[in-house]
């Protein structure tokens, strides 16, 4: 049987400490200390705030920030998004309960988008009773369901619709549209479902929800998408008699890995600014993972280093049960190595590598749990900690927590 793992690091070096802000070591460093072998996330939910100030300041007045909560859905991290953004997206009945605990007694209409596929009837319920701002449906028996649960309430519901488009005409990471898929309506099918929706009781048509970047760096191609959604709703909107509001753009925008250049968002928003929406719209942009990634680290002590055939391999208290995003997306997720002084007698030698390549498990039975190969690291100790940076977003909740019931990873806020 073939096993993926995540793509090699060879010929990279970890990072040095100095990529660890000193206050971040310095509080691993203690936390080493107190809860041997540490296994934990810490978040700094400063950064996160900062990140969506920047990307609020460059955008025009008629694009709206929203954040998307599946990327990281502590509480704190929330609480600091909360005055930085102009509401959160959720997905499931908890992701709406932690945002609106987020919000507090906001006054009106509940800044909260709704999307993903598969709502059952309970969700639809929910989000209908919170009067959400806006339920993105995914299909024409969504839209049933939604109105015959905005009837039973008394109620109307604020709906719209998510479109797979045909054919987007930008090249880059924009690849989630214009193939066959089970999120949204086709762009064919969007007329007719329209006309369905729109004799159906207790829904208000709003708009369109577009998603179709992934991890986009280049400002220049995700403003030319951008672009094309508002034009796209503009023209649809026209065409089958929808009082346009609501134009949703997805997220979509990228982090920077290693030497990547990171995505410019004072180019971004001057190139949309000349893309206006029509009067009465909003362009919302639902960033996860762009405003939490860096607001992050997971660290997880070695436990053990073993030699085995001339390769050193690191044992961590964790690895894909705690943090899986390097393995389910095949990426080089570059680490930092942080001493930990103390070290238990009892247990003999301190085993030590230096100068040596590296890979870096954890502490399940199976050897998918490999989360970096062969990077070369100066020295690494058991004992010590191995650090990931940017790893804010799809962490702990991306992770799979029950498989061999190890204890979960920590979280701690800075």
């Amino acid at each position: 049987m073939s096993i993926e793992l995540p793509p090699s690091a060879g010929h990279r070096a970890a990072y040095p400490l100095t990529r660890l802000p000193e206050r971040v070591r310095a509080r691993l460093a203690e936390l080493a200390r107190e809860r041997a072998p540490l296994a934990a996330y810490l978040y700094d939910p400063d950064t996160a705030a900062d990140r969506a100030h920047t990307l609020r300041a460059a955008l025009p007045d008629w694009a709206a920030v929203y954040y998307a909560v599946k990327a990281n859905s502590h509480p704190a991290v929330l609480g600091a998004l909360a005055p930085r953004v102009a509401g959160f997206e959720v997905a499931s009945r908890s992701e709406l309960a932690l945002a609106r605990a987020a919000l507090g007694d906001r006054p009106g209409t509940p800044p909260l988008l709704a999307a993903g596929p598969a709502k059952s009837t309970a969700v639809l319920t929910d989000l209908v009773a919170a009067g959400v701002e806006a339920i993105n449906a995914e299909s024409l028996l969504e839209l049933r369901r939604i109105s015959r649960i905005a009837q039973e309430q008394g109620t109307t519901a604020r709906v719209a619709l998510r479109v797979n488009p045909a054919h987007i005409p930008i090249t880059g990471s924009l690849t989630m549209g214009g193939v066959p898929s089970a999120f949204g309506v086709p762009e064919p099918d969007v007329p007719q479902v329209l006309e369905a929706a729109r004799a159906l009781p207790a829904l208000d048509l709003t708009g369109f929800h577009i998603h179709a970047a992934s991890g986009n760096l280049d400002a220049d191609t995700h403003a030319a998408y951008v672009r094309w959604c508002v034009r796209w709703s503009e023209r649809t909107a026209a065409a089958c008699g929808i009082d346009l509001r609501h134009i949703d753009t997805g997220g979509g925008i990228g982090v920077a890995f290693e030497d990547e250049k990171p995505f410019d968002t004072t180019r971004f928003g001057e190139l949309i600014a000349d893309t206006p929406p029509p009067t009465g719209a909003r362009v919302i942009l639902e960033p996860g993972r762009y405003l939490v990634a860096d607001c992050g680290w997971y660290a997880a002590e070695v436990t053990d280093l073993k030699n085995s055939y001339g390769h050193w391999y690191a044992m961590l208290r964790g690895g894909i049960n705690h943090f899986q995003l390097p393995t389910s997306w095949d990426i080089v997720h570059n680490v930092a190595v942080l001493p930990v002084d103390h070290w238990n007698d009892a247990d003999g030698p301190r085993p030590t590598a230096e100068d040596a390549a590296l890979t870096v498990v954890g502490e399940l039975c199976t050897p998918e749990d490999t989360l970096l190969r062969d990077v070369h690291v100066g020295r690494v100790r058991a004992g010590d900690l191995v650090v990931f940076p940017n790893a804010g977003s799809y962490g702990y909740e991306f992770a799979m927590p029950n498989f061999l019931g190890h204890p979960p990873a920590e979280r701690h806020v800075l």
